[in-house]
């Protein structure tokens, strides 16, 4: 009978370092991408695409993709204790890719499986057999839609301009605001730790690239002062410059 491997000479090579997330990407066996993130006691091995550990859920590459046909053959269904069991671990391991998408700036990947997590949430929500059982995820939402705003923003500020990741920031921020209101804890939202920290992203990258009032910004203005005119002549140049994009 063969000895099982150990971990000891990738461990002694890649030292845990508390103070930051050690993450790298790197090629397997079969030339293919994968993540691994350095842990206190270990490695974990991520797959970039898929569910990051790789495998298939009842026939179907996720837990979100089993759910949404499961709920088109019955709009009724409840989940298995088992089934909530699968959805609790897709949120842990895309919560597990989307930091390390964060940590190497790969942006809109960090975007994409944000948007996973979070239609997870609307989904399971609907198929829940008890709320507290979805409250359990539900009340993480502000974060992964700080973390969505965070690399939507930066995504922007790497492709396009800053005032175009000042206005994803604010995209989020009127989301994470929906949120505290149809919880209402509305009088919370302004100082909320995730909210306080949007804000400061934002208002840094309008003094770093002198950005001023975005055209979402300024058509808000007017439409509040009831400038009419101004308000069609800034919805006409969002449009046009919503169609070259």
């Amino acid at each position: 009978m063969k000895r099982p491997k150990h971990l000891d000479d990738l461990l002694s090579k890649w030292k845990f370092d508390p103070a930051t997330l050690n993450v790298r990407l790197i090629k397997g066996n079969d030339g293919r991408d994968v993540l691994q993130m350095r842990v206190d006691m270990g490695v974990l091995q991520l797959e970039t695409t898929g569910r990051p550990d790789g495998e298939l859920i009842r026939g179907h590459e996720t837990v979100l993709e089993w759910l949404l046909q499961k709920q088109l053959d019955d709009p009724d269904y409840v989940l298995t204790d088992d089934e909530c069991n699968d959805v609790d671990r897709e949120f842990m391991q895309f919560y597990h890719r989307r930091i390390c998408w964060l940590r190497m700036q790969f942006y809109h990947r960090a975007v994409m499986d944000a948007d996973h997590t979070l239609r997870l949430m609307d989904l399971s929500s609907q198929m829940s057999p008890e709320e507290e059982w979805s409250q359990t995820h539900e009340q993480y939402r502000p974060f992964v839609l700080f973390h969505r705003t965070q690399a939507d923003a930066l995504g922007e500020l790497e492709e396009d301009t800053a005032e175009e990741a000042v206005q994803a920031i604010n995209r989020g921020l009127e989301t994470m605001r929906g949120f505290f209101i149809q919880h209402d804890a509305e009088e919370h939202f302004d100082t909320d730790e995730l909210v306080v920290r949007l804000v400061e992203l934002r208002e840094s990258l309008r003094s770093e690239y002198e950005v001023g009032k975005t055209l979402d910004e300024k058509l808000a203005d007017a439409v509040a002062d009831e400038q009419y005119e101004l308000a069609a002549r800034l919805r006409d140049e969002l449009t046009r410059r919503d169609s070259v994009n």
